[in-house]
């Protein structure tokens, strides 16, 4: 009853009204922003205006963003793993290849499978990859013309050099970066343990050619006697044993066991297996994963095996950045493709306060130009204090902060075993770029809800009586 009630035919657009600066200035700032192109992955309904959002940040690339990048942050159980995932599905659909380099917990092994991907399962007796992989490049360089071979061995052998860096600053490592002498024997333990084009050398490889310490090692170093070698190199090579020894064992100390099939719609390199070794053994195969991932992506690119875009979702970021000095430079080299090539890095997390804790000034200050490069944030329930501290880095509004705080906790209504949803299960705020953000609720298909399901736990079924 009364004026407007009652159904309607038709519901008519909504109308767009234009003014200069002069005179819409007392509307700023504005509540509610124009919305976001009908463009892309399907999310969900808009919380406010009810119309559908979508997103696209590859396909908005000079448009809306500078950097196809997403980062993804907000309490653990909210869904960010659900959003992370529609977005791979539906990118699949559009034509990527997906590319999870690093599943700590298995959880997207389901949807790669449904999708007719490979998993890859790391872990003693399962798979083993081999860090220092070439990928699809290895089977090529033999073929190649000498000047051309020697340019991209080269580059090989740098990005070789700069994850057993990265491992060596790991706990299972030094524990810190190498300094320069023992840089400079590494690079040329790498150099001359690929020397043979068409075999990939393993970090056993390396420490082989440390230990024997061959004439063309000692020129590089400028050494005058064994002794003086010894001294420079012992603390190297015994934390490079410690890398293919004790709980990283089997792991990364041979030649890979299942090259990842970059033909495939979806890939999967599974973790969950060393997840009870602990969180630096968990780190260094992350690092060892991405490392081995991007480089064959990369590699296969650049010789035209792989011509489709990928997306990478890099779940449980912290975990790795947190292994030790020098981890987020290297995530950063790791990573540096998708700026130059639009390849889409997902950067998950659950608070900047992990990147807060990294051990060096350094290190912090380079962690948070991870967020601050990403044009695409995805927000979900976070209490106002982790809110706070995003808005150092990308401003927020007041009145979003307290929508996306107003997810974090539950009402108590002081009934034990409730089936109250959690407020923000399912709920974001979509920032992109300087423009005000779109709140937006995911809902799951019952296909998704199988698949991304990630809770190992049963359920308590609680009876309505």
């Amino acid at each position: 009853r009364g004026p407007a009630a009652g159904r309607a035919a038709h519901v008519e657009t909504g109308s767009v009204y234009l003014g200069t600066s002069v005179q819409v200035a007392g509307l700023f700032p504005f509540m509610q922003a124009s919305g976001l192109p009908a463009e892309g992955v399907p999310i969900g309904p808009d919380l406010l205006t009810h119309e559908m959002v979508c997103l696209d940040p590859p396909g908005w690339l000079g448009r809306l963003t500078n950097n196809p990048s997403i980062w993804v942050q907000g309490q653990p159980g909210v869904g960010k793993s659900a959003i992370a995932k529609r977005l791979c599905l539906g990118l699949v659909g559009y034509g990527y290849a997906m590319l999870c380099p690093g599943d700590v917990k298995g959880e997207y092994a389901g949807l790669v499978r449904a999708l007719g991907g490979q998993v890859v399962r790391i872990g003693r007796g399962l798979d083993r990859i081999n860090p220092l992989d070439s990928g699809p490049l290895g089977r090529l360089l033999p073929t190649l013309p000498e000047q051309r071979r020697e340019i991209l061995l080269a580059e090989v052998n740098g990005r070789r050099g700069e994850l057993l860096h990265a491992l060596l600053a790991t706990a299972h490592g030094l524990g810190r970066r190498p300094v320069a002498q023992e840089s400079a024997a590494l690079n040329a333990a790498i150099r001359l343990a690929a020397a043979d084009p068409a075999t990939d050398p393993t970090i056993p490889d390396v420490i082989k050619v440390l230990r024997e310490a061959p004439g063309p090692l000692l020129d590089r170093l400028m050494l005058r006697s064994h002794d003086e070698y010894l001294t420079e190199v012992r603390a190297i090579v015994a934390a490079l044993e410690n890398l293919c020894d004790g709980p990283l064992s089997g792991l990364f100390d041979g030649p890979t066991t299942t090259p990842l099939d970059l033909n495939a719609p979806a890939v999967s390199v599974d973790l969950s297996a060393i997840l009870t070794a602990g969180d630096h053994v968990v780190a260094a195969g992350l690092l060892a994963c991405w490392a081995y991932s991007y480089s064959a992506v990369d590699t296969a690119r650049a010789f035209g095996v792989l011509a489709r875009p990928v997306v990478l979702p890099l779940d449980e970021l912290w975990r790795a950045l947190r292994a030790g000095p020098g981890m987020v430079e290297a995530f950063d080299g790791i990573t540096r493709l998708n700026r130059a090539k639009g390849e889409i890095s997902l950067m998950i997390t659950h608070s900047l306060r992990d990147l807060e804790a990294l051990p060096t000034e350094e290190d912090r200050a380079k962690a948070s130009g991870l967020m601050e490069r990403c044009d695409t944030l995805i927000l979900a329930a976070m209490p106002m204090s982790e809110l706070t501290r995003i808005s150092q880095r990308k401003p927020l509004t007041d009145a979003e902060r307290e929508l996306v705080a107003s997810w974090a906790s539950p009402t108590a209504t002081g009934i034990d075993g409730t089936t109250q949803v959690h407020p923000g299960r399912g709920k974001y705020l979509i920032k992109i770029g300087q423009r005000i953000g779109v709140p937006v609720r995911l809902a799951l298909t019952p296909t998704e809800l199988e698949l991304y399901h990630t809770d190992p736990a049963p359920r308590r079924q609680v009876s309505a009586s």
